[in-house]
């Protein structure tokens, strides 16, 4: 999965927000379901949210439920994960993924989130 990173990760403080955005290439864009994941060191990679290929279903992990938003832009072929009232837990390096109509999911580089006053 090539993502181009339109929105990268940084350092913020807590309750702060912050936009990750992938515009994806190298696929048929609008056939896949796409997500987002994080991982730490201690955690192994968890789903954050994920979003149907026509954008009509998401999902969310229930720590992010009510904080953070996914969307997608078929057009620009482009993910996108709002991420409001951030805590220290969120700290964690995040992956767009993509996953094809056959279930094959695919991954992007990750991205460093740092949440910490």
């Amino acid at each position: 999965l090539r993502c181009n990173w339109r929105s990268l990760g940084g350092l913020v403080q807590p309750g702060d927000s912050l936009r990750l955005s992938c515009a994806a290439s190298g696929f048929a864009f609008h056939l896949y379901a796409m997500g987002w994941y994080r991982q730490t060191p201690e955690k192994e990679r968890e789903l954050v949210a994920s979003i149907r290929s026509d954008g009509g279903s998401t999902n969310y992990a229930d720590s992010v439920k009510g904080r953070f938003t996914i969307s997608r832009d078929i057009a620009k072929n482009t993910v996108n994960l709002q991420m409001n009232s951030l805590k220290p837990e969120d700290t964690a390096v995040y992956y767009c993924n993509a996953v094809n109509p056959f279930g094959m999911p695919y991954w992007g580089k990750g991205t460093l989130v740092t949440v910490s006053s």
